[in-house]
């Protein structure tokens, strides 16, 4: 294979000021990496790389430092954890997540997020003694909570590597190129975003957890993008013909509180006619303006309307659904009676353009960006003057912008929440044959009760949700159908030809319509388990990726590695969802 060498850019450097607060004090900044290889300012050396530092990433780098490996870490912002942190999304997790369906890891981790609550928060008496707590109290999770606190939980988990040099995170950091040379990643550069200055960073193992599947592009590997066809995936659901610009809709999320005392009117966004008016242009069709309180219900696609009232957090509504603060679990008059929540609503949901794909220049990838924040900013605006009041008013005044809880200037989040991404060929792919309940049901004609996933052998991890497809660049309204309870196949992690790259988000081998349920948080922290796990065992065992899916002896030790980390690879449920 000859050499290669590609340079890349998701959205231009400028867009850097948009989507975060420049020039934010980074937890990592003092870091330097004196147990690894080298280090000289301008060139990295460690026995892995991973490039991008969200959920997945995070969870690659423990497992594998807790391998003894050393590890270099990258993150484009100053917050590492992406959709949890950065993205500001609360988890979505399966509906037994409290006494089993993740690894032991994560379920460290989600103790961990209670446990600092109970430590550094002052949580009311029943607060404190709740061993369930959800500080948000919000209906679409049992854990509800503030980005800022996964972030400290994060970095805390991080820090004793960090401390021993075993660790260098690289914040502020985007991949900017990279080197191959016989089916082998040699280096990847990458810009520092507030200097603009260049450095390279060489392994012998590198993890792709960017939240595009960044490496795809740069190293020129096999990747798909967008929704295959039929021909392809052998998917009912799947068009006739690929459908590349067809990507589910990116969204840029924002915190509010209402303050009922006070006018907090943002400045009136530029493009707040546009938004105003816009009607989504879907198949099936949307119910009338995205900027409504009525939209399409994901399952059925009937017309639903949520109510909408901050004075009454408590009822069932768009308020609720995704509190981060519930106002009732801190001591009175810690927080206003509304509570604060997040918004990452379908009328936010960005539809106009593409992230990744084909067409997409830096500089139109910077454009959706900025419209994004702008539809998002609509949306504020939009509920602060004109939203329907139960009361026959128009307009809720008091809500007010909580940047400072996401750590911007401009009240939205640092980056945009991205559902899909680049994900590469591997010799593993899951589709719905794998995991939905119909295609199961069919495939094998067994009742609800006896129904289950595909059951790997190779299993290196476990995850549970819908195959939630929010609407698409390419014109598709919700696609919402039932799963099982599934597996993550070591293939599905295998490149069919990259000897030393390993994904660990949602860039593995999966579906346009089976990442729908692979990209939640407990499943790329999974996701990234596996990964970082099988970077360390092919590097203390001097073995290739592709050695260890082949060779069944590799293979059975590998998940024996697996088991002993805590990782759940069978599923106790079959339940439908």
């Amino acid at each position: 294979m000859p050499d290669t060498r590609r340079h890349f850019l998701q959205y231009s450097a400028a867009t850097l000021s948009i989507l975060s607060l420049a020039q934010a004090e980074s937890p990592w900044a003092p870091a330097i990496a004196g147990n690894l290889e080298r280090y000289d300012g301008k060139e990295f050396t460690a026995d892995l790389a991973i490039i991008g530092g969200g959920l997945g990433g995070v969870s690659a780098a423990i497992s594998a430092l807790d391998a003894g490996l050393t590890v270099i870490l990258t993150e484009e912002t100053d917050w590492i954890g992406g959709q949890i942190t950065s993205q500001a999304v609360p988890p979505d997790e399966n509906p037994w997540i409290e006494t089993h369906g993740a690894s032991r890891s994560w379920l460290s981790f989600r103790q961990a997020l209670r446990d600092y609550y109970k430590v550094n928060y002052p949580l009311t008496p029943e607060a404190l003694k709740n061993s369930l707590l959800n500080p948000g109290n919000g209906s679409v999770s049992r854990l509800c909570c503030e980005p800022r606190v996964a972030l400290s939980v994060l970095t805390n988990m991080l820090a004793k590597y960090v401390s021993s040099g075993q660790l260098l995170v690289m914040t502020w950091h985007r991949p900017h190129e990279a080197e191959s040379r016989n089916d082998k990643i040699e280096s990847v550069t990458v810009q520092d975003q507030l200097t603009k200055e260049l450095r390279v960073i060489r392994a012998k193992i590198f993890i792709d957890a960017t939240e595009l599947g960044d490496l795809a592009e740069l190293a020129n590997i096999e990747h798909v993008v967008g929704f295959e066809s039929q021909a392809d995936t052998g998917e009912a659901l799947a068009p006739s013909k690929a459908q590349l610009e067809n990507q589910q809709a990116f969204t840029i999320c924002f915190a509010l509180e209402h303050d009922p005392t006070k006018e907090h009117l943002i400045e009136k966004p530029a493009e707040y006619a546009f938004w105003r008016d816009y009607v989504p242009n879907l198949k099936p069709a949307w119910p009338g303006k995205l900027l409504s309180l009525t939209y399409s219900n994901p399952i059925t696609l009937e017309p639903r309307t949520l109510g909408f009232d901050p004075t009454k957090p408590n009822e069932a509504g768009w308020w609720k659904y995704r509190r981060i603060i519930d106002s009732a679990n801190f001591k009175q008059g810690t927080y206003p009676k509304s509570g604060i929540t997040l918004v990452n609503w379908p009328q936010n949901d960005y539809l106009l353009g593409n992230l990744a794909g084909p067409g997409v220049t830096p500089a139109s990838a910077s454009g959706h960006v900025i419209r994004a924040k702008q539809l998002s900013l609509s949306l504020v605006y939009w509920l602060q003057t004109e939203a329907p009041r139960p009361d026959g008013g128009q307009g809720w005044p008091g809500l007010k912008l909580r940047g400072d809880l996401l750590g911007t200037i401009d009240g939205l989040a640092k980056s945009p929440y991205i559902r899909e991404s680049r994900r590469l060929k591997t010799r593993f792919t899951v589709t719905t044959a794998h995991v939905g309940t119909e295609d199961r049901r069919k495939a094998t004609e067994k009742t609800t009760e006896a129904l289950k996933s595909e059951p790997f052998a190779d299993s290196v991890g476990i995850g549970a949700y819908r195959i939630d497809l929010h609407p698409s660049t390419g014109g598709d309204n919700y696609i919402d159908i039932s799963s099982l309870p599934f597996q993550i196949p070591l293939g599905s992690l295998v490149p069919v030809r990259l000897k030393n790259l390993i994904p660990a988000c949602k860039n593995l081998g999966v579906t346009h319509l089976t990442n729908g349920c692979y990209r939640l948080h407990p499943v790329e922290w999974a996701i990234g388990e596996a990964a970082g796990s099988l970077a360390a065992y092919c590097h203390n065992r001097k073995s290739e990726i592709q050695e260890v899916y082949e060779s069944s002896e590799l293979r059975a030790d590998f998940l024996k590695m697996l088991d002993t980390r805590g990782v759940q690879r069978v599923w106790k449920e079959s339940k439908p969802l």
